[in-house]
C-alpha cells in the first residue's frame, strides 16, 4: 500500500506543494490574486506542474538506482557529490523545459522574478527530498562499505598470519632435526628422548593452534624447546631460566616468544651466557631473553640492533603488530657485551 502511495500519489502531492509555494511567494510580492483569474489557466498550470513532478521523481529514481550500484563498491564523498550535482541538473533541466515555457504564456509573460522563483523553489524542495530519501540509503551504504573493508582487512591479516606461522614451522623443524642429527652420533638413547620431546613440540604446533592459549601451556612448550636446545649446546653454556609461577591462565597467542629463544641459542657467544625470564607486571606479561655475544660483534654500538640473518625477529615484529596493535612493546638491542630482547603484552 505504501509503495503505491509513494509511486503514484506522492509525486502529484509533492508537485502541488511546490506549485502552491511558488504562487504564494509570487502573489505576495506582486499583490496578484491567482484565484481571481480564469480557472482554466490555473488548471493548465497545475497539470504542467504535476507532470513535471512525476517526470522529475521518475528521473531521480533512475538516477538513484544507478548510483546505488556504485555505492555498493565504493562509498566516498566524490560519488555523493556527483549524485547531488545530477539532482540539480535534472531539476533545472526539467523545470526549464516544461514549467518556464508554460509560465511565459500565462498572465503577463515571464519576468525575472518568475524565472528565479521557478528555478529556486523547486530546487530547494528537490534537495530536501534528496536529503530525506537518500540519507538512510547513504548511511546504509557507508556501514556496508565499512563492514566490507573491515572484512577484507581481516581476511588479509588472517592470510598474512597463516603465512607467518607457516614460516615458523620449517624454521623450527630445521633446528630440531639438526639437534637430533648431531646427537645420534654420540648417544642413540638420548636421541630417542629428544625425538619424543620433538614430537611433543610438534604436536603443540600442529594441533594446539587455537586463537589463544593459556600462557602456562606456552611456557611449558618453551621449556621443552629449551631442553632440546641444551642437548646440542656447548658445555660452556651458562643458562638461567625463570618462569614466574603466577603466570597461569592468562591468554596469549602461541609461538610469540619462541623466536627470542631461538635467536639466543643461535647467536650466543663470548661468555656463553643466556638468561630467559617471564613474569607478570600488573596487567602485562613480560618476557625477556638476554645472551652474551661473540667478541667479533664488539664493534657494534651500544643500544643498536644486532645485525642478524633469518626470518625470526622480523617475522615476530610483524605478528605482534597484527595480533597486539597498540597493546605491546618489543625491544631488541645491544647492551654492553650482550644482546637483549623483550616482549611486553597487555592481557585482559
Amino acid at each position: 500500500m505504501m509503495k503505491r502511495f509513494w509511486k503514484y500519489a506522492f509525486p502529484g502531492l509533492f508537485s502541488l506543494l511546490i506549485y502552491i509555494t511558488i504562487r504564494v511567494i509570487n502573489d505576495t510580492v506582486s499583490h496578484f490574486r491567482f484565484w481571481k483569474r480564469d480557472w482554466s489557466i490555473n488548471v493548465i498550470e497545475v497539470i504542467f506542474c504535476i507532470g513535471t513532478g512525476y517526470i522529475t521523481l521518475y528521473a531521480f529514481d533512475k538516477l538513484f538506482q544507478r548510483f546505488d550500484k556504485r555505492l555498493q563498491h565504493a562509498f566516498n564523498i566524490k560519488t555523493i557529490l556527483q549524485e547531488l550535482v545530477w539532482v540539480v541538473i535534472i531539476t533545472e533541466v526539467i523545470n526549464n523545459a516544461i514549467v518556464t515555457p508554460m509560465a511565459a504564456f500565462t498572465d503577463n509573460g515571464l519576468s525575472w522574478g518568475d524565472f528565479a522563483t521557478i528555478n529556486i523553489i523547486p530546487l530547494l524542495f528537490c534537495l530536501v527530498y534528496y536529503t530525506v530519501v537518500r540519507s538512510n540509503k547513504l548511511l546504509q551504504a557507508y556501514v556496508n562499505n565499512r563492514l566490507l573493508l573491515e572484512k577484507m582487512t581481516n581476511d588479509h591479516l588472517q592470510t598474512e598470519l597463516k603465512f607467518l606461522k607457516a614460516q615458523y614451522h620449517p624454521h623450527f623443524l630445521f633446528n630440531a632435526l639438526n639437534t637430533v642429527y648431531f646427537q645420534m652420533d654420540d648417544n642413540v638413547a638420548e636421541a630417542k628422548k629428544s625425538i619424543e620431546k620433538f614430537s611433543e613440540l610438534l604436536r603443540y604446533q600442529l594441533y594446539d593452534q587455537q586463537h589463544t592459549v593459556p600462557v602456562s601451556r606456552e611456557l611449558h612448550y618453551l621449556q621443552n624447546f629449551i631442553e632440546l636446545q641444551k642437548v646440542r649446546s656447548s658445555d660452556k653454556l651458562q643458562l638461567k631460566v625463570h618462569f614466574d609461577d603466577t603466570l597461569n591462565d592468562e591468554q596469549v597467542y602461541p609461538l610469540l616468544f619462541l623466536p627470542l629463544i631461538e635467536n639466543a641459542f643461535k647467536y650466543v657467544g663470548g661468555e656463553y651466557r643466556i638468561t630467559i625470564e617471564a613474569c607478570k607486571e600488573d596487567d602485562n606479561i613480560h618476557f625477556a631473553v638476554e645472551n652474551s655475544v661473540p667478541v667479533e660483534t664488539a664493534w657494534i654500538k651500544e643500544n643498536s640492533s644486532l645485525p642478524r640473518n633469518g626470518i625470526g625477529l622480523e617475522n615476530l615484529k610483524r605478528r605482534l603488530e597484527l595480533l597486539y596493535p597498540a597493546k605491546h612493546t618489543f625491544t631488541a638491542l645491544k647492551k654492553g657485551n650482550s644482546f637483549f630482547a623483550a616482549i611486553q603484552l597487555q592481557v585482559p
